[in-house]
């Protein structure tokens, strides 16, 4: 067994039965394009609740992370906040669900459930702010500071007509 596991077989024959958990989660194989470390530990904390046989498992998973921007490369600091909300299931009819997790010998590894939850859900571009202009592609220019003075390219399906003007 690795992760974390909960042992879930009182839950199980309990109907409106709760569990509760919390544990930090390893950051060591959560490698995010554009994280460059956590500052916090990532926690997660939870509840699994019994809804007449059905297992709820709701968490939280909370870290502060140093990001650099996919547009500008600066720096900036961002709270990682998810919101999980999956069902336990002693057997699955669909191996594929995403949102159902197979109890194995009475218990879950949350671990695992978490990371997926992180993969799944995790932004795929970080920015340092949603209208980051990014660098100039010629200067490299933080073109959030202002513009760079580099002309613009021309648009190539003008350029044809260009060289007709030149030539007179």
């Amino acid at each position: 067994m690795w992760g974390v596991r909960l042992d879930l077989r009182e839950l199980i024959a309990t109907p409106g039965g709760k569990e509760s958990f919390a544990f930090t989660l390893d950051p060591t194989d959560l490698d995010f394009d554009g994280v460059l470390k956590y500052l916090t530990p990532i926690t997660v904390t939870g509840l699994v609740e019994n809804h007449a046989g059905l297992l709820e498992l709701r968490a939280g998973i909370r870290a502060d992370m140093l990001c650099q921007c996919a547009r500008c490369l600066k720096e900036f600091q961002k709270p990682l906040e998810l919101d999980v909300k999956v069902y336990l299931a002693q057997e699955l009819e669909d191996q594929d669900s995403v949102d159902f997790y197979l109890i194995e010998d009475g218990s879950v590894d949350l671990e695992e459930i978490m990371r997926d939850a992180l993969i799944f859900n995790f932004e795929p571009r970080l920015l340092c702010r949603e209208d980051c202009k990014g660098l100039c592609p010629k200067c490299g220019k933080d073109l959030n500071e202002g513009p760079c003075g580099c002309a613009e390219d021309p648009d190539p399906r003008w350029l044809a007509l260009g060289q007709l003007l030149e030539k007179d």
